[in-house]
């Protein structure tokens, strides 16, 4: 049992890690207790600056700076030690350390110099993905050689507690009240309330406690269940403004601060509904918050219906950003060179425009809005386009299959039908029921869960196994005429029915868009008619084929050929298990294929044990093997625990930047063309178009032309932050391909399908 030994070794440790990466940011000690600065002076013409890093923590490279404030020292550039190559979302291509750090500042002293100021800054993170904000210290060095060394035995050495400065405090003015010892929890540290004040206008009232402070500039909000009802711009009181060296110009509440929020009404009638209002705290001098999102529930009394004119500007406001629980609050590239973010400096003076609602983003996303028909009709040729997929084909292949054997050719086709619609019916109700409860999600959601995942890879691998003979699960192919058989044959179309709908999930066909934009903005009804419609379009070949002889006759006969081409069809299952147990691996690593690739051997001897047993009455072998295939079921749970590993930098990363609303303003505020990629490994279609067309010389000569950048935004795991990208587009799926003109017009949004030709016509466009 050593296997299991460490198996379950490997799961505690994976569920040690799952713990750790749950720590909250109250939990955080004080920023001068994880980043503890000291200076030295071992000679005239040499300081150290050190740094004690806790453990758990580290410091960012290029955020740590040393500048002389102070004294008669001529410095030259600081030298920093080389850190830890590290791929981070926000800034890209970075280096970290953690434990210490020691920084060198060569330079010359005067001759009447006897102590030196210096303005020291730095930034760091924990672990658990909360970063504190950008700090900046003076602290003041005796020379050695000075009329003061000799009051200093200790050289130069500086205690914390003689450190003068106070990061975030001092740069905000002195702050508004003292520190805590340790950081609230978030409900006491921010307070939101939200009511109707009448039928046309909402009032929020932010709260922040003594020491602590919210940002107007990241802030945003939604109307969620009011059809007809949505949100103008918030028009927020006059809060405090400062130059942050790092973030740009903001604007901060200490004290209480109401916001009136205007609706704009497409008919008069009450309503209930729900406010999602995310935003973003920090303690002053301390850590800041991960975005928080509250959600108030509102009565809404009847008012007035918005004139024409009001709900165009309203229907056509942009959309801001909205922050994520998964971003901490970092400056962006704009800020590194002493300027003010884009977005911020645009609305120092103006409200700040809202976060559209769903369904509003995707009106603006089409000026045409999709009637129920079209949408019913681009259903239908989604699901018929998905037939012809590479992720589907091995299924289908299946029924194919099945067909071809001639028996009952009708019923099978309706229980291979019956899979489908259920299926889609399943699927589509709990993405809509997750976007009503406010889950950032779109279609394909299934494959961002690592335990979905193993599934999957179990299931195609056992169907691999019994089409190659290991075991037989009733399929009804050549041969399997006997009761058993027959038994099991609705079951497995069923199952086939169900299967060619979760691997359909990656191939989001050029039709579906739309659909199934329409079937996320519509009434619940409305929508589970959308996913139907896709269901019958995929099942509509076989039903065709089961309902018309003349179809049916043009298939081959039964034969002998059968049995070869069963066990053919079990390589395209295992090479799709194989691409599956890649997407896993991107998004828990390389353990989590090794724990699947274990319960694959467990599946595969409980399988042949099994078989083995079929015709003998052996109920205690029989027990052992059902034990073992119940074993299997570890691996995947533990695979699902493993935590996120760190983000590898993804193909043709070299020639692009990761995705994030800060670094995409700032490019364009740079008068760049911006070519944005959302993907996600399990996307079939994205990578067809990577591997055709945007890692190939031709697209990288085109964006070098247009002086572009490529931004990529990887979906392979949930991602807030990308949901909210994609639904203020109006797409429900990857992939998304945006270009950004550099006149700072609206971006152009480019089919699913990508061709060489539509992308340079689309940059030269962008460039002009």
């Amino acid at each position: 049992m050593t296997w299991l030994s460490r198996l379950l070794a490997l799961g505690l440790l994976s569920s040690a890690c799952a713990a750790q990466a749950q720590i909250r940011p109250q939990d955080l000690p004080p920023v001068d207790e994880v980043f503890i600065p000291t200076v030295t002076a071992p000679s005239r013409d040499r300081i150290e600056v050190h740094w004690k890093i806790a453990d758990g923590y580290y410091l960012y490279r290029h955020r740590t700076g040393v500048e002389v404030s102070a004294g008669g020292f001529t410095a030259r550039p600081l030298q920093l030690p080389k850190g830890k190559a590290y791929r981070d979302e926000f800034f890209g291509d970075v280096e970290t350390y953690r434990g210490s750090l020691t920084a060198v500042l060569p330079g010359e002293a005067g001759a009447d110099t006897d102590s030196v100021t210096l303005k020291v800054k730095y930034q760091g993170c924990a672990d658990a993905g909360i970063c504190y904000p950008p700090q900046v210290r003076s602290l003041t060095v005796d020379l050695p050689g000075g009329a003061a060394s000799a009051a200093n035995e200790a050289g130069g050495f500086v205690p914390l507690g003689s450190l003068t400065g106070g990061g975030a405090s001092s740069l905000l003015g002195g702050g508004k009240g003292g520190v805590d010892a340790a950081p609230l929890p978030q409900d006491r540290a921010f307070a939101v309330e939200a009511i109707a004040f009448d039928g046309n206008q909402l009032l929020l009232r932010f709260t922040p406690a003594r020491g602590y402070y919210v940002y107007r500039d990241r802030t945003s909000m939604a109307l969620e269940g009011a059809p007809g009802i949505g949100l103008q711009k918030p028009r927020w009181p006059k809060g405090q403004a400062y130059h942050d060296e790092h973030f740009g110009d903001v604007i901060v509440y200490f004290d209480q601060a109401e916001v009136p929020v205007p609706l704009v009404r497409e008919h008069a009638r009450a309503a209930k509904a729900t406010l999602r209002v995310t935003f973003q705290g920090c303690q002053t001098g301390g850590i800041c918050y991960p975005p928080m999102t509250h959600r108030i529930a509102l009565s809404i009394p009847a008012g007035k219906v918005s004139p024409p004119a009001e709900a165009a500007a309203g229907a056509d406001a942009p959309a801001a950003s909205p922050a994520t629980n998964a971003t901490p609050m970092v400056a962006d590239a704009a800020a590194d060179r002493g300027g003010a973010t884009p977005d911020v400096a645009a609305n120092a003076a103006t409200d700040v425009p809202r976060t559209l609602p769903p369904e509003d983003a995707l009106r603006r996303a089409s000026r045409t809005p999709t009637s129920l028909w079209l949408a019913l009709l681009l259903a239908l040729g989604g699901g018929l386009i998905l037939n012809l997929m590479p992720c589907v084909l091995p299924v289908l292949s299946l029924k194919a299959l099945s067909l071809a054997s001639g028996d009952r050719p009708k019923a099978r086709a309706l229980w291979y039908t019956a899979g489908v619609l259920l299926s889609f019916l399943a699927v589509g109700g709990v993405a809509i029921a997750l976007r009503a409860a406010g889950q950032a999600l779109g279609w394909g959601f299934q494959l961002q869960q690592p335990l979905v995942i193993g599934v999957l890879v179990y299931v195609l691998f056992a169907v691999g196994l019994s089409l190659s003979g290991v075991f037989a699960i009733g399929y009804g192919l050549a041969g399997a005429g006997d009761g058993l058989a027959r038994r099991h044959g609705p079951a497995g179309d069923f199952f086939t029915g169900v299967l060619a709908v979760v691997v359909a999930s990656p191939c989001t066909a050029p039709f579906m868009g739309a659909a199934l934009a329409f079937a996320f903005a519509a009434s619940v009804p409305l929508a589970l008619l959308v996913f139907l419609m896709l269901g019958v379009g995929l099942a509509l070949p076989f039903l065709l084929i089961g309902f018309i002889p003349a179809l049916a006759n043009r298939l081959p006969r039964p034969g002998a050929w059968m049995e070869t081409l069963k066990k053919a069809l079990a390589f395209p299952m295992y090479l799709t298990a194989v691409w599956l147990l890649w997407v896993l691996g991107r998004q828990r690593g390389i353990d989590a294929v090794a724990l699947v690739l274990v319960g694959l051997v467990l599946l595969a001897l409980a399988a042949w044990w099994l078989q083995r047993l079929r015709w003998r009455s052996a109920p205690v072998q029989r027990a052992l093997a059902l034990l073992v295939l119940a074993s299997a079921v570890a691996p995947l749970v533990m695979a699902h625990r493993l935590p996120l590993p760190e983000r590898a930098a993804p193909a043709g990363a070299q020639d692009s930047v990761a995705f994030s609303p800060e670094r995409l303003a700032a490019l364009r505020a740079e008068g760049k063309v911006v070519f944005v990629d959302i993907t996600a490994d399990w996307c079939v279609t994205c990578k067809a178009n990577e591997k055709t067309v945007l890692d190939r010389e031709p697209f990288r000569k085109a964006l070098a032309d247009a002086d572009g950048v490529l931004m990529r935004g990887d979906w392979t795991n949930v991602d807030e932050t990308i949901t909210a990208y994609l639904e203020e587009h109006g797409a429900v799926g990857v992939p998304l391909y945006v270009v950004y003109p550099r006149n700072g017009g609206e971006g152009e949004v480019l089919p699913t399908v990508l061709t060489q030709s539509m992308v340079e016509d689309a940059l030269a466009r962008a460039a002009r």
